[in-house]
């Protein structure tokens, strides 16, 4: 959910930038596809921190069953 929220976002400020743009407003224009692109590199944080989370449950729920294995 959170990365789909930080994704429209991205594309929201990319909109802007380019209406910016458009408008010729270059200095308005830039910071919004700098926080556009903030905005993606979240989404990507967010993307990564869960596959590390469950890949870290994976891990412990293995470490988990050799343990009773080996008992």
């Amino acid at each position: 959910m959170a990365e789909r929220t930080w994704i429209i976002i991205a594309a929201l400020f990319a909109l802007a930038a380019g209406v910016l743009l458009w408008r010729n407003n270059m200095p308005a224009a830039f910071v919004t596809a700098t926080l556009g692109a903030v905005a993606w590199f979240l989404s990507y944080r967010v993307q990564m921190r869960a596959k590390v989370d469950a890949a870290e449950q994976e891990s412990d729920e293995q470490d988990g069953h050799e343990e009773s294995v080996e008992k």
